[in-house]
């Protein structure tokens, strides 16, 4: 009688190390492609993110309405705040919100706890009996991981004299006639300079239009 053919032990070893190779080389490739695909939606969420900021910042800052948000010492209307990080202003909301009417914008810059920063919108409305503004929900992040950033201003002064690009506005009796938004975001996603021209009239707010300089 002839013996049963087979394979012998050595044999049996070898293929299971070439499966066991087969299928890390298979794993590493998924794993691959997995991960380019995980980045590619994190970066096309990124660059959506950041264009919807812009996008909003850009028709809510140029809507800044001639609205007074409080008052000086000598009772004077307050139609504008503005800091490196804090930007308080007056703007209609489009969609159901804007049904609410004019409403007090704050826009900061916040520290994430991480090191870094966000840029967060809060809103209030404008009881018309002048009562103190009332919150409207939770403060919004527009944009986050931000490594740096700061908001900047240019108009005229009281005196019709230009005021040159500065990290707060000087006088909130007045509005800028431009609010520049600069960001370090983290990542490959590059923040890009944003320079917003408000709308309001400046002869209504006692200003005259800049006479040097270009808008971008």
């Amino acid at each position: 009688m002839k013996r049963a053919a087979g394979f012998t032990l050595l044999e049996v070893l070898a293929a299971l190390v070439l499966l066991a190779l087969l299928l890390v080389g298979v794993y590493s490739g998924i794993r691959t492609a997995s991960h380019s695909v995980r980045s590619g939606t994190a970066a096309i969420e990124r660059i959506d993110q950041v264009r919807s900021a812009q996008q909003f910042l850009r028709r809510e800052l140029a809507q800044s309405m001639l609205q007074p948000i409080g008052r000086t010492d000598r009772g004077e209307p307050v139609y504008f705040e503005g800091s490196a990080r804090e930007i308080r202003y007056v703007a209609p909301l489009p969609g159901y919100l804007g049904k609410l009417g004019p409403q007090l914008q704050r826009l900061q810059l916040v520290d994430d706890g991480h090191g870094g920063l966000r840029l967060e919108l809060s809103l209030a409305l404008l009881p018309p009996d002048g009562e103190a503004p009332q919150p409207l929900g939770e403060p919004q992040v527009l944009l986050d991981q931000i490594k740096s950033g700061g908001f900047g201003y240019r108009g005229v002064d009281a005196q019709d004299a230009v005021v040159p690009w500065s990290p707060a506005w000087p006088d909130g009796r007045r509005l800028p006639q431009l609010v520049r938004i600069e960001l370090q975001a983290a990542g490959t996603v590059a923040w890009p300079s944003l320079e917003v021209p408000l709308r309001a009239s400046p002869l209504q707010a006692g200003m005259s239009p800049l006479r040097s300089g270009g808008v971008r």
